[in-house]
């Protein structure tokens, strides 16, 4: 063997055992390879496309928030299931009652609210995430239950089709639409509301794209970046911008004001007194009200009966259920 191909031969083994070491260490993809492992998925046989939830820490009992954006969907979609995916949740929801328990009784008393246990390995069966999830060491990711979110929306997007909501979105109205996403900004999409039928590229490009592009330590790459870099290259365009309220390969790109009519950078405005009237007009062309509720972290802000803020009347007029448990009768 000659000098130079000997040496070319040996850097590239040593770089396929760092990538692999590097991959054992940090949990980073080590190539792009979609896998179709896996069988079929028992577990979830019964799931049916409609709105879809998923709450990746091991809690059950949740906030008053997580209560009403569940329970506004299953009110303004009363002929669709919403699947509720709750990864603390063992499957039998007699063993959550009242009154040690308030969030699986809310949710479980109305008849289309569908609870599941969020199983990940079964759900990432037969997608480029499966591969990925087994490798990743989650001791070295920064935000790592919002990343498991970000993986599990668009897993279960593939699988059974719908619509994917945050658990910080109060449902207003019914999205007439089938496959979109929406625009948070100018040049920026997010990946808190999507809506696509099951198997859609859209969403296989994606899933390939989250693999490819992993990085746990950064904020929103899973999320936001991730569907901004596809839809870029589903339009053509680094321009997004100018596809707002357009469609690009049959997806709808929707304006801001139909999930983000207040901005992350105005997020208190939730906290502020609203009169009636204003509620009603500056939501009108809303379909639901994202309230950042990552923003809230440090603040730990809650919604008060009598306050007259803007987030209790939304509570009072799209959840009323959780509005009377959770909020005047304050038992949490």
């Amino acid at each position: 063997m000659k000098p130079r191909l000997k040496w070319m031969v040996l850097f590239f083994l040593c770089c396929t055992v760092g990538l692999y070491f590097l991959s054992v260490i940090f949990g980073l993809p080590v190539g792009c390879c979609a896998t179709l492992e896996g069988g079929n998925d028992p577990v979830y046989d019964n799931v049916r496309p409609g709105i879809m939830f998923v709450e990746t820490t091991d809690a059950v009992e949740l906030t008053p928030l997580t209560v009403c954006a569940v329970e506004s969907a299953a009110r303004v979609y009363p002929t669709r299931p919403v699947n509720f995916f709750l990864r603390g949740f063992q499957g039998n929801a007699s063993q959550y009652t009242s009154p040690r328990y308030l969030t699986i009784p809310i949710l479980s008393s109305i008849k289309n609210i569908h609870i599941y246990p969020l199983k990940l390995e079964i759900l990432f069966h037969r997608t480029p995430l499966l591969n990925w999830f087994k490798s990743v060491r989650p001791f070295w990711q920064r935000y790592w239950t919002l990343v498991l979110s970000d993986a599990s929306r668009l897993a279960m997007l593939w699988k059974f089709g719908g619509i994917y909501l945050d658990t910080d979105i109060i449902s207003i109205r019914a999205i007439p639409v089938t496959n979109f996403l929406c625009a948070e900004g100018p040049q920026s999409a997010n990946g808190a509301a999507l809506g696509f039928e099951d198997h859609h590229n859209f969403i296989w490009d994606c899933m390939v794209d989250f693999v490819c592009h992993f990085n746990g330590n950064v904020f929103g790459n899973q999320g936001p970046k991730l569907v901004s870099r596809i839809l870029k290259k589903w339009c053509g365009t680094q321009h997004l911008g100018d596809v707002i309220d357009k469609q690009c390969g049959g997806v709808s790109y929707l304006s801001s004001r139909r999930f983000y009519p207040i901005p992350y950078f105005n997020w208190t405005r939730y906290f502020e007194s609203w009169e009636a009237e204003q509620v009603e007009a500056f939501f009108s062309q809303t379909y639901g009200a994202h309230v950042w509720n990552f923003m809230n972290t440090k603040q730990q802000m809650k919604v008060e009966a009598g306050t007259g803020a803007l987030l209790e009347e939304l509570f009072r007029i799209f959840c009323p259920s959780t509005y009377q448990i959770m909020i005047k009768k304050r038992r949490v």
